[in-house]
């Protein structure tokens, strides 16, 4: 990517993005701190795993924002900055869906195989070309979520093997861009995709699937808050005026 044609949101990210990996180790992350100076000091017990991809859906058209979501600025960073160390501290392998052109320089990006299609094209291209079994599918516009909460869908995850999703279910509805994906789930995307089914939370009948219900999220200590997201400029600026 050429400096000259970056907008400075996606310099300062890049420059984010840099010093974070002079903290990573081959080990894992033992400690770790973010521009704001945020200490993540979790131990191998509770930091980044091994056999966990994350994978951060950044391919939307953010029409409704009128600019690339991932680049607009929230509390003092970006949404992917955000994002980012998000996913770096729960696994090692942090990759973007997305365009190439324009996410290169921050992480390795995996571009979609069934073209416009929307989130689940987005979850279909990440889930081929996972190393892992287990994979972390968040969207870049969800700043609200938790390292806690997303610990908490791992354990779920780990504790229901044969679950091919778990996905929470708040009173908004489904959430499937903050759920946990096994590999399998791939066929069934392919296949939902070539008959011309874009619909994800379909799919979830086909599949055993785990869902963290309203009452079990509160019961656990998370609100569905977490899960509201930034579509528009008028819903960007409401939640700066209330703060982070």
């Amino acid at each position: 990517m050429s400096v000259a044609g970056v907008n400075p949101k996606q310099i300062e990210l890049m420059q984010q993005v840099t010093l974070w990996k002079v903290f990573c180790r081959r080990d894992g992350l033992s400690e770790i701190r973010s521009r704001a100076g945020k200490v993540y000091d979790r131990g191998m017990e509770n930091g980044p795993e091994r056999d966990l991809t994350a994978f951060i859906l950044a391919g939307g058209k953010s029409t409704r924002m009128g600019t690339d979501k991932a680049f607009v600025d929230y509390a003092g960073r970006t949404l992917l900055a955000r994002a980012l160390d998000l996913a770096w501290s729960v696994a090692l392998d942090v990759r973007i869906v997305g365009s190439k052109e324009k996410f290169a320089a921050f992480a390795p990006v995996v571009e979609d195989v069934i073209c416009d299609r929307g989130p689940l094209g987005g979850i279909h291209a990440a889930l081929q070309t996972s190393p892992t079994e287990l994979n972390i599918v968040l969207a870049v516009d969800v700043p609200f979520v938790s390292w806690a909460f997303l610990q908490y869908l791992i354990k779920q995850a780990r504790g229901a093997p044969e679950a091919a999703v778990v996905v929470p279910r708040g009173d908004e509805g489904w959430q499937p861009l903050c759920a946990i994906y096994r590999r399998e789930f791939a066929g069934v995307a392919e296949r939902a995709l070539r008959a011309g089914r874009n619909k994800i939370d379909r799919l979830f009948d086909e599949v055993q699937t785990r869902v963290v219900e309203q009452e079990e999220l509160e019961g656990a200590g998370f609100s569905a808050a977490i899960f509201r997201n930034l579509n528009t400029p008028e819903e960007l600026e409401a939640e700066k005026r209330r703060g982070p």
